[in-house]
C-alpha cells in the first residue's frame, strides 16, 4: 500500500470491515453480512464499492470461478497506521506524541490493554538504548 494511495469513503469502509470480519467472500455473501447489519444496499451497490476498493489497492479479487471473491489485500491495523500518521501529519506537524495523549487521557483501560502499553514501551525502549545517553529522556518509575 502506498501512502498516496486514494481514502476509502465511508461506505467502502463498511464494505472493508465486512472482509476483515469473514476473511473473503462474493458480492452476494458481503451484501448478506451487509444487511444483518441494518445496511441494504442493492447487489450492484456492493459490487461497485469493491470495484472501488480494488481500484484503490485495498481488496483484491479471484476471478477464476464463476463468482468472484473478494478478500482485503490491506489489513485493518495497516489502514490504522495510515490514517494516525496522516493526522498526526496533518494536525500535529508529524509528531506523534500529541495524537497519542490525545488517544489515551480521560480513556479507561483494562489491565491487560495496559499491559500491553507497558511491553510496548519497553520494546521501544530497548530498541533506543542505541542512542547516546545524554538525547535519552529519564523514564519516570
Amino acid at each position: 500500500m502506498s501512502e498516496k494511495q486514494a481514502p476509502v469513503s465511508e461506505t467502502e469502509l463498511e464494505v472493508l470491515k465486512v472482509l476483515w470480519d469473514i476473511g473473503s467472500g462474493t458480492v452476494r455473501e458481503v451484501n448478506d453480512v451487509l444487511k444483518r447489519r441494518k445496511r441494504r444496499w442493492a447487489y450492484t451497490t456492493v459490487l461497485t464499492l469493491l470495484t472501488r476498493l480494488q481500484t484503490k489497492g485495498y481488496v483484491e479479487s479471484d476471478k477464476s470461478t464463476f463468482a468472484h471473491v473478494f478478500r482485503p489485500s490491506v489489513s485493518r491495523d495497516k489502514l490504522l497506521r495510515q490514517r494516525l500518521l496522516g493526522l498526526a501529519d496533518e494536525l500535529c506537524e508529524g509528531t506523534a506524541s500529541p495524537l497519542v495523549h490525545a488517544l489515551v487521557q480521560g480513556h479507561r483501560f483494562s489491565l491487560e490493554e495496559i499491559e500491553g502499553f507497558r511491553r510496548l514501551l519497553d520494546e521501544l525502549e530497548a530498541e533506543s538504548e542505541v542512542e547516546p545517553k545524554n538525547t535519552r529522556r529519564k523514564r519516570r518509575s
